[in-house]
């Protein structure tokens, strides 16, 4: 298999051909070793970040902004999205709260982005 890339490790955006072959990996046209493991985890394992609204009860506003604390795999992303979907949670929050540890055992945290004060 050979899959074009363009690497987002860095501002330069490296345009990258990887090939596959099994369990051998080849990378070309990174400038840097953050190009290779960028180009072998997109192919093997591509995560990303989640960043999304949740439901906020007795808040000044009706949501509040979260993201992972890390990429979780872009294969439950998805699923992560539906459960998501499905929380409320409290107000007050403050920025840097937890709002679900643990993210569908992906290690990552769903942390709140901003503040919600309480009416």
């Amino acid at each position: 298999m050979t899959k074009k890339l363009t690497c987002i490790s860095c501002p330069i955006g490296c345009e990258l051909t990887v090939y596959v072959e099994g369990d051998d990996i080849k990378v070309e046209g990174n400038r840097c070793p953050r190009g290779f493991e960028y180009a072998k985890n997109e192919v093997t394992n591509p995560q990303r970040m989640l960043t999304i609204s949740v439901k906020v009860e007795n808040g000044v506003m009706d949501l509040v902004s979260t993201r992972t604390d890390r990429p979780i795999p872009k294969k439950i992303l998805e699923e992560a999205i539906s459960y998501i979907k499905s929380l409320k949670v409290q107000a007050p929050i403050k920025r840097g709260d937890i709002i679900v540890k643990d993210l569908l055992n992906t290690g990552a945290n769903l942390i709140a982005t901003r503040t919600v004060l309480k009416k």
